[in-house]
């Protein structure tokens, strides 16, 4: 084993992971070197590394640190399992590019060939390229197309007319000056994290990543013009009220 022991600064230099970072990472009890010499150079064993490879390739995927150390702290939890999740992820980020390849190239051929392109095609490239991918992680991207082919077209359908209805009642009691904590606007915001949650499947991450596509986009530009932001603060403020009081 002491044939394979690595300081930091060897591994940083291997490996590409600073030495600011290692270090980091061992502060925190995320990864520490496991040998120590005499001296007090602390080594890292092939262990170490196997730990270090399972850390980099769960950031790669979006994982936060406190997921990485609950993901590594389970036994289950093998190399091999960590090594397909990032090839699984580096796979839907080839779809996804060679999809956007194809829409570019069929542009390009209309363009060659001087045919118009319609305006929907450049919107829909745009959107390809810029705010889902954005916010979402190829892997939450296939989740909810999966979960739009199970919910089926007929549902999500009624959803968006709920969600229509919804919005429009908001902005009724906002414009009448209801207090958002009121019994009425509870039930409204109780049904808003209903259909949320069925939008999302319940899965945290994508939660966090609506939300942060909302704060960071505008409620219009998030929504496309369903919802605008008086309205959208209007029902958060309904949202916290409602946690406050569980």
């Amino acid at each position: 084993m002491q044939a394979t022991a690595i300081k930091v600064g060897d591994l940083a230099k291997q490996t590409g992971v600073s030495v600011r970072t290692l270090h980091y990472y061992d502060e925190i009890g995320l990864l520490a070197p496991s040998q120590r010499l005499e001296n007090g150079y602390r080594l890292y064993v092939k262990d170490d590394i196997i730990r270090l490879q399972q850390i980099v390739s769960l950031r790669q995927i979006g994982f936060s640190l406190e997921q990485i150390r609950q993901c590594l702290d389970r036994d289950r939890f093998s190399p091999h399992h960590v090594v397909q999740l990032h090839l699984s992820r580096l796979q839907q980020q080839m779809e996804l590019q060679q999809k956007l390849s194809a829409r570019l190239e069929a542009i390009a051929a209309h363009l060659r060939s001087a045919q118009t392109v319609s305006l929907e095609e450049f919107l829909q490239l745009i959107e390809a390229t810029m705010t889902i991918e954005k916010y979402y992680t190829p892997q939450q991207i296939n989740y909810l197309k999966e979960r739009a082919q199970t919910i089926g077209p007929e549902r999500i359908e009624r959803v968006q007319s709920e969600w229509q209805e919804l919005i429009e009642q908001a902005r009724t009691a906002m414009q009448n000056g209801i207090d958002p904590s009121s019994e009425a606007v509870q039930a409204l915001a109780r049904r808003g994290q209903a259909l949320i949650q069925e939008f999302t499947g319940g899965d945290p991450g994508i939660e966090r990543s609506l939300n942060q596509m909302y704060q960071q986009e505008g409620a219009e530009v998030a929504s496309r013009g369903a919802i605008d932001s008086s309205v959208m603060e209007y029902m958060g403020r309904a949202m916290a009220a409602g946690n406050g009081m569980s």
